[in-house]
C-alpha cells in the first residue's frame, strides 16, 4: 500500500518478507506484516524487537504491538508522535499541541513516564534518554513501529522500565519515490457552556464552520544498487510543516473556563493585564486594589472587569492550540557486501525543527523583577486629578512626590511577541555484521553517535528602569517629557501614559523593551553508544534437547555508553529566569547474556515448549555499586491452535546524567517559597499588616517549629523567599518487576485468525522523583511523614533562611531528584488479526489492539496510602489512564491490490473526576467544594476514521483520509489547568483536539 519511501531493492522478494514477518517475535505482529508481504518494504535483515539472538523462528514471550507502513499511510499523520499516540498502550501526549512544551516529541507508555520508556531505531538507542525527539524520523521512513511494553533492560539496558518502542526503517532500496500528504481541520464551532461564558465575559467565540491547521508533509528517497547489487546506497530528505491553529479558533477553548463552586456556572479566566491599563496602587486607601483605566477615557479609574470592553482581557487571546512548526530531516544509508561473511552498514539521520508559541506584548509586573514597585511622580501631567487623588492622596500634584504602583499595560495594538525553540540533531551508525564458522555464529558491532541542540528564546522582557523612566514624566512647555530627558540621564526615554486607554504608542513599546532580547537556553545532550552482540545457534553442535529439532541459541553481549549534557544561559536568560552553565558527563559499561532452550518440538502432545533467560550486568561510574537486570521467560504450545505465554523480569532506570550530577553537585540559593508558619501577605492589601500564617500549629509543628515560634515574624524570610538547597539526595536506580501471563489463539478451523490475550503487572520500586520545595512542605504539613518532612531543616531559631553564600547545614528546604517509594502499572492487552480471502472482490483484513487498565497506583512512602487511579483524572491522579481503549481497523482490499478502503474505530471510556472515586481506591477524600456535578469527569468517546488509497497506475498511489469523521468536540473540562497543570483548551489529552481531519496524499514511484 501507498506510503512507502522507497521502492525496495531488486533482491528483495515477497518469500524473504514473509519469512521475516514469521520471525517478527508475537504472532499477532506477525500476521499484520505477513498480510503486507507483496508490498515495498525494508531490506531482508532481521529485526526482532525483544532479543538480541538472531534465529529466522523466534518468538516473543511479551506481547508486541506492531504499527504498519500501511497503517500510517491510511492516518495521513504528519508526525511520529500522532501515529503512537492511537495506541492504547501509550499515555497520550501532543507536544505541537502544548503550548509550554519545547517541540520535542517524546512517547510515554502505561502512564509511567517519558524517562521509564526506551525509543529505539533499529535495536539502537535515539539518543540521551529523556533529552529524545522522535521527530528525528520522519514517517514515510518507517517500515514499521514495535512496541514491546513492560521491562526489557536485560536486552537493552537502562530506561527500558515500561517498556521500548523500536522504529524499524526502510533502506536498501533502489529507484526514486516521492511521497506527499497535506492535511487540513474541517471544524464546526458549535454553541456550549464555554461560548455561554465567554458571552457573559464580553468575549467573542468562534462559530460555524472552519478550515485552518494545515499540515504539509513531502519526501523524496532515492537509492541504487552497485558492484553486482553487493553496495547499495540510499538517501532522503523530509520537509514538514504545520500552520497555527489558536486557542481562540476553537468555540470550546476560547477562553480558560473555571468554576467557583459546585453550583456556579462556568466562567473565564481574566487577565490581570489589560488594553485599557491595569493599574494597581500599593499605598493609600486604594492600596492593593486592582483598577483599569476607564475605557470610556474620562480620565477616571474603575475596578478591573466591571463591565466595558477593554477593562478585562483574555489571557490566552493568542495561544497556541496547534504551533506553528516546520521542520526538516535529511539522512542516507549504506550497505555493502565486504565478502561472505562481512557487511558493512552505516546511516546518518539530520534534522533541524523550528516552532514558535504567540503571546502578547505587554508590560511585566514589577513582581516579576523583584520586590521594588513601580513609581509614578504625583505631579504627572498624564494623571488626571481623579486619578492624582487614587494613587498618591494627599500628595496629588505635588511636585518631588511619587507614589507606588504597579502597572499591567497590554498593547493590543502592537505586534505579538514570540517564544522560539529550534532543535536540530544528528545520529550517526556505523557497524560490521555477518555470519562465520558455517554460519553458525552472527556477529554485529556496531557504534552510534547522538548529539542534539535544544534552543529555547524567551520572549523579551520590557526593561523595569524603562518603564519606570516613562512613568516619572514633567510638563516641558506643555509637552509631556520623560524626567530622565530633562536631566541628562536618559535622552531616549517616551513617556508612557499608562493612564489613558488603549496606548498605541510604537515609539513607546519600542522604548521600553529598549532593543531587548529574549534570553536564550541551550541543551546539547550527546550520547556515545558501543555494542558488540555474538549470537550462535549451538544446535550445530548438537546441543540439543533430545525432544526438539532445534538446538540451544545463545546470544553475548558487550556495551559501552557515555552520557553528557551541556547546559548554556546567555546573561540576558539568567537575569531573567536563573539558571547557571554546566557540563556533566556519566559512561556505563555493561555486559549482557540470553540463552534460547526449546526444549519440546513437534511432539505429538506437545507442539513447542521452550525457556528463554537473560541476565545484564550494568555499572555507571557515578553509581558506588553494580547492578544486574533478568529475565525469565516460557512459551508452551500443547497443540498448534493454542499458546500460552509467560515471562518474569527485572527492570532499572539508572538516574540520567542530569539527574545524577544534580544529586551530587549541592549549593544553596534563595526559593520562592514562604514559610508557611510565619504571618503571610494579605493578598487583599498586600502594603498592610500580615496576617495570620496559613498553615495550623499542628503542621507547623510538623516542619519541627517549636510551638512558642509559631505566627513569629522572626520567621519571615527577605522578600519571603526562603533558602533552598539543591541536591544532596544520595540516589540509587529505581526497579520494576514485571509479569506477563498470555495465550494466543490460532484455531486452525478459522484460517487467518490470530488472538492473543496478554496480563501484565509491572511494579515500580525506588521511583525517582524530583521533589519541589513546596510540594514537600505542603505533604509535611498535612502527613507529618518523614520522608517529606526530613527535607525541611529549620535554624535553632527556627527560621527556614541562611545566607547562600555560606553553604548552611541548617535553615532551608530541599530540593531534587531522590528517591521516592513505588508505582504500580496493572492491566491486560487484547490482540487480534483476521484476514480472509472473498474471490474475485478482493480481501478483507481486520486488526484490533485493546488495553484493560485495572491499576495506575502510587505510593510516595512505605506509611503513605496508595492510590488507584486508574479511569480518574484531576488533582490526585493527574491524566491518569482510561480502565479501556482500543482501536479496530478494517480494511477492505481490492484484488491485485489496485485500491482499498479502510475504516478504524477508536474508542475510550469514561473518566470521572477523582474527586468523585471511592474511598477504596485510595485517592484522598476531597472536599465536598470541589465537586462539580455539572462537569464530573469525561464521558466514554468514539472516532471513527475513514481511508481510501488506489492506484493511478503503477507508479502512482493516491491517498485520501478523514480522521474524527463525525467531528466530535474534545471534552470541556473546567479548571483543567489547576488540576492538572498543561492544556490552557478546556480539555486534556487524548482527544482529537482540533476536529475532523481531512488528508490527501499522492505516492509516486520513478
Amino acid at each position: 500500500m501507498a506510503a512507502l519511501s522507497a521502492v525496495p531493492a531488486a533482491a528483495q522478494t515477497s518469500d524473504n518478507r514473509q519469512e521475516q514477518a514469521a520471525s517478527i517475535g508475537d504472532p499477532v505482529a506477525s500476521a499484520k506484516l505477513a498480510e503486507e508481504s507483496t508490498q515495498d518494504s525494508a531490506d531482508g535483515n532481521l529485526v526482532v524487537t525483544g532479543t538480541r539472538i538472531v534465529r529466522l523462528n523466534n518468538r516473543s514471550a511479551a506481547p508486541i504491538v506492531t504499527t504498519t507502513a500501511a497503517e500510517i499511510a491510511a492516518q495521513g499523520a504528519t508526525t511520529i508522535e500522532e501515529v503512537v499516540n492511537r495506541l492504547p498502550q501509550v499515555q497520550v501526549n501532543s507536544e505541537q499541541n502544548f503550548s509550554d512544551s519545547e517541540g520535542r516529541q517524546r512517547i510515554k507508555l502505561r502512564s509511567l513516564g517519558y524517562e521509564r520508556t526506551l525509543m529505539l531505531i533499529d535495536g539502537l538507542r535515539i539518543g540521551l534518554p529523556n533529552t529524545v525527539d522522535v521527530g528525528i524520523i520522519p514517517n514515510a521512513l518507517v517500515d514499521r513501529i514495535d512496541v514491546l511494553t513492560g521491562g526489557a533492560s536485560s536486552v537493552y539496558g537502562s530506561d527500558a522500565v515500561a517498556g521500548v518502542v523500536n522504529f524499524i526503517l526502510k533502506k536498501n532500496f533502489s529507484g526514486i519515490r516521492i511521497d506527499g500528504n497535506y492535511s487540513f481541520f474541517n471544524h464546526n464551532n458549535r454553541s456550549s457552556a464555554v461560548t455561554d461564558a465567554a458571552k457573559r465575559a464580553g468575549f467573542n467565540s468562534a462559530s460555524g464552520m472552519s478550515n485552518d491547521g494545515g499540515r504539509a508533509d513531502i519526501s523524496l528517497a532515492a537509492g541504487t544498487n552497485l558492484f553486482n547489487d553487493r553496495v547499495n546506497i540510499s538517501g532522503f530528505v523530509d520537509y514538514r510543516q504545520s500552520s497555527l491553529v489558536r486557542l481562540r479558533d476553537r468555540a470550546n477553548a476560547v477562553c480558560e473556563v473555571v468554576t467557583s463552586s459546585n453550583t456556579s456556572p462556568l466562567s473565564c479566566s481574566r487577565a490581570s493585564y489589560t488594553p485599557a491599563g491595569t493599574i494597581i496602587p500599593l499605598s493609600g486607601a486604594s492600596s492593593g486594589t486592582v483598577l483599569v483605566n476607564n475605557p470610556n477615557g474620562n480620565g477616571t479609574f474603575i475596578p478591573i472587569n466591571s463591565g466595558p470592553a477593554g477593562a478585562s482581557a483574555n489571557p490566552y487571546d493568542d495561544w497556541s492550540f496547534q504551533r506553528p512548526f516546520n521542520r526538516v530531516n535529511a539522512g542516507g544509508f549504506l550497505t555493502a557486501q565486504i565478502n561472505d561473511h562481512i557487511e558493512l552498514y552505516s546511516n546518518v539521520l539530520w534534522y533541524r525543527d523550528k516552532s514558535y508559541n504567540t503571546q502578547l506584548n505587554r508590560t511585566y509586573s514589577y513582581s516579576v523583577y523583584g520586590s521594588t514597585p513601580y513609581q509614578v511622580n504625583c505631579d504627572n501631567p498624564f494623571l488626571s486629578a481623579s486619578q492624582a487623588q487614587t494613587l498618591c492622596g494627599a500628595n496629588a500634584g505635588v511636585a518631588g512626590q511619587y507614589a507606588p504602583l504597579d502597572v499591567r499595560y497590554r498593547f493590543d495594538s502592537m505586534p505579538l511577541v514570540r517564544q522560539e525553540f529550534t532543535n536540530t540533531g544528528y545520529r550517526v551508525v556505523a557497524g560490521l555484521r555477518g555470519r562465520v564458522l558455517d554460519d553458525v555464529w552472527s556477529y554485529d558491532v556496531a557504534g552510534m553517535l547522538s548529539r542534539a541542540q535544544l534552543d529555547t528564546i524567551d520572549v523579551p522582557f520590557a526593561k523595569f528602569d524603562n518603564v519606570n523612566r516613562s512613568l516619572d514624566v514633567v510638563n516641558v512647555n506643555g509637552r509631556p517629557t520623560c524626567r530622565s530627558v530633562v536631566n541628562g540621564t536618559d535622552k531616549n526615554c517616551v513617556p508612557f501614559n499608562a493612564f489613558s486607554p488603549f496606548n498605541k504608542d510604537a515609539a513607546l513599546n519600542n522604548y521600553i523593551y529598549g532593543g531587548a532580547t529574549g534570553g536564550v537556553s541551550t541543551r546539547i545532550p550527546r550520547l556515545l553508544q558501543f555494542v558488540g552482540t555474538v549470537s550462535g545457534d549451538l544446535g550445530k553442535y548438537g546441543i540439543v534437547s533430545p525432544l526438539a529439532e532445534q538446538g540451544i541459541a545463545i546470544a553475548l553481549g558487550g556495551e559501552y555508553r557515555e552520557e553528557m549534557e551541556r547546559t548554556i544561559v546567555n546573561e540576558i536568560y539568567q537575569e531573567n529566569n536563573g539558571g547557571t552553565n554546566q557540563r556533566v558527563t556519566q559512561s556505563i559499561l555493561e555486559a549482557n547474556a540470553e540463552i534460547q532452550v526449546p526444549l519440546v518440538e513437534n511432539q505429538s502432545w506437545t507442539k513447542l515448549l521452550q525457556l528463554n533467560g537473560g541476565y545484564r550486568l550494568s555499572k555507571y561510574n557515578r553509581l558506588d555499586n553494580k547492578f544486574g537486570t533478568w529475565k525469565i521467560e516460557g512459551i508452551w504450545s500443547p497443540v498448534e491452535d493454542i499458546s500460552f505465554r509467560a515471562s518474569y523480569n527485572k527492570a532499572q532506570a539508572a538516574p540520567g546524567v542530569g539527574t545524577a550530577a544534580g544529586a551530587a553537585n549541592i549549593f544553596w540559593n534563595q526559593g520562592f517559597y514562604a514559610d508557611p508558619c510565619a504571618p503571610r501577605v494579605d493578598p487583599a492589601n498586600p502594603g498592610g499588616p500580615r496576617i495570620a500564617p496559613a498553615a495550623t500549629p499542628q503542621q507547623c509543628a510538623n516542619t519541627g517549629l517549636a510551638a512558642n515560634l509559631y505566627g513569629s515574624t522572626t520567621l519571615i524570610c527577605p522578600d519571603d523567599r526562603c533558602t533552598v538547597r539543591e541536591g544532596g539526595f544520595n540516589l540509587k536506580p529505581e526497579t520494576a518487576y514485571t509479569k506477563t501471563f498470555g495465550v494466543v489463539f490460532r484455531p486452525r478451523f478459522v484460517p487467518g485468525l490470530t488472538v492473543s490475550v496478554d496480563r501484565w503487572l509491572i511494579d515500580l520500586e525506588d521511583q525517582l522523583d524530583f521533589l519541589q520545595p513546596q510540594n514537600l512542605i505542603n505533604d509535611c504539613l498535612s502527613t507529618g511523614n518523614d520522608y517529606f518532612c526530613r527535607a525541611i531543616v529549620r535554624n535553632a531559631n527556627g527560621t527556614l533562611y541562611s545566607s547562600p553564600a555560606t553553604r548552611p547545614a541548617t535553615g532551608w528546604v530541599a530540593r531534587g531528584s531522590a528517591n521516592g517509594y513505588r508505582s504500580q502499572s496493572h492491566g491486560w492487552d487484547f490482540q487480534g488479526q483476521y484476514d480472509v480471502g472473498m474471490g474475485s472482490v478482493g480481501r478483507l483484513e481486520m486488526s484490533f489492539n485493546g488495553t484493560l487498565m485495572t491499576r495506575v497506583a502510587s505510593q510516595a512512602s512505605p506509611t503513605a496510602t496508595s492510590r488507584d487511579c486508574v479511569g480518574y483524572w484531576g488533582n490526585s491522579c493527574g491524566e491518569s489512564m482510561p480502565k479501556w481503549a482500543h482501536q479496530m481497523r478494517t480494511t477492505w482490499i481490492l484484488p491485485e491490490r489496485i485500491a482499498s478502503v479502510s475504516v478504524n474505530w477508536r474508542h475510550r471510556a469514561g473518566m470521572p473526576l477523582d474527586v468523585y472515586a471511592p474511598a477504596d481506591t485510595g485517592i484522598p477524600t476531597a472536599d465536598p467544594s470541589q465537586r462539580r456535578d455539572q462537569f464530573p469527569g469525561i464521558k466514554a468517546y468514539d472516532w471513527f476514521d475513514l481511508a481510501l488509497t488506489f492506484d493511478i497506475n503503477k507508479q502512482m498511489t493516491f491517498r485520501l483520509a478523514a480522521n474524527n469523521i463525525f467531528d466530535r468536540d474534545p471534552p470541556i473540562v473546567p479548571d483543567s489547568r489547576s488540576r492538572i497543570g498543561l492544556l490552557r483548551g478546556n480539555t486534556i489529552m487524548g482527544y482529537d483536539l482540533l476536529g475532523r481531519q481531512i488528508v490527501a496524499g499522492v505516492s509516486l514511484r520513478l
